[in-house]
């Protein structure tokens, strides 16, 4: 094959894979990631990193410093091309060491922190107490976006007593004011008689993620903690899906507390958020946390 036709034949392929390529670019990264608590049991940090990798996922919700340096972990993300884009951090250590936590999630590029769950002694029993731990994460988030960070928090079931007519939640919410956002267990609310759709729209606008995870039929997955893989439970995801777009959901963080298979879960999660997500990010997401 002389020159002149070689470079034809090349050009004519070039072209042909064009619109494949012009595709891939302009379709958006749906926003899916993974809650690494999921994989705790999965071997090492860089195994579980690459069973998120190999699932086609991006993203990760990192669980305090994943018990590495911050160089480790940058280091460890990037040769999986995943980031960071939240981590759990406990309550305890943001009240003794804010500073300390800012800087780590800063080294690994993560801008959001998040409350994962309270210890019994940290649980309010009544409204003014949920009242008054509203009053200190808001001001731990206002210190927090002074820094450059946002600052979330995720439920369980416990909060969602209710007083008077309002869930421990929702008064915590009222009293810690705009600057705390929401991480939403979707799963953990079905459980508390609560109705995610509806759950969703009370705390429209303030969603920076969901926790995306199913409840097994009643008596089912029980060696699992009853809980199931996202599309393969109970929870009706041709209703929350759309009202968590409307809610101005930015994340859908894919979490099973006691997979026995985790990268099947993960799997099965990605798989069916990618099928049933619409492409768009939502156009209510929450304000970004301030530049120092």
């Amino acid at each position: 094959m002389n020159t002149s036709v070689r470079g034809t034949a090349i050009l004519a392929l070039l072209l042909a894979a064009l619109p494949a390529f012009a595709h891939d670019m302009v379709t958006p990264q749906k926003p899916i990631a993974v809650q690494m608590y999921t994989l705790r049991n999965a071997g090492s940090l860089d195994q579980q990193l690459k069973i998120v990798h190999d699932a086609g996922v991006g993203a990760v919700e990192t669980v305090g410093t994943q018990g590495v340096s911050a160089a480790e972990l940058k280091q460890l993300l990037d040769r999986h091309s995943i980031r960071a884009i939240s981590s759990h951090v406990q309550l305890a250590e943001l009240r003794r060491d804010l500073d300390g936590v800012v800087a780590f999630n800063r080294s690994i590029g993560n801008t959001t922190l998040v409350v994962p769950y309270l210890d019994e002694k940290d649980r309010p029993t009544d409204a003014a107490g949920w009242t008054a731990l509203g009053r200190e994460l808001g001001g731990i988030a206002r210190q927090a976006r002074a820094k450059g960070m946002q600052l979330a928090y995720h439920n369980h079931d416990f909060e969602l007593v209710d007083f008077n007519g309002s869930t421990g939640l929702e008064l915590l919410f009222a009293a810690a004011g705009p600057d705390l956002l929401t991480e939403l267990d979707l799963a953990w609310v079905a459980r508390a008689g609560h109705d995610p759709a509806a759950m969703l729209e009370t705390f429209r606008g303030r969603l920076f993620a969901v926790h995306a995870k199913d409840n097994a039929p009643k008596g089912h997955a029980e060696d699992e903690g009853g809980f199931a893989a996202v599309g393969q439970g109970v929870l009706d995801w041709n209703t929350i899906l759309p009202a968590a777009a409307d809610a101005g959901v930015r994340w859908y963080i894919i979490e099973h507390d006691q997979p026995r298979d985790p990268a099947k879960v993960i799997q099965a999660g990605a798989d069916y958020l990618r099928r049933h997500l619409t492409a768009r990010l939502p156009a209510s997401a929450p304000r970004q946390p301030a530049k120092e």
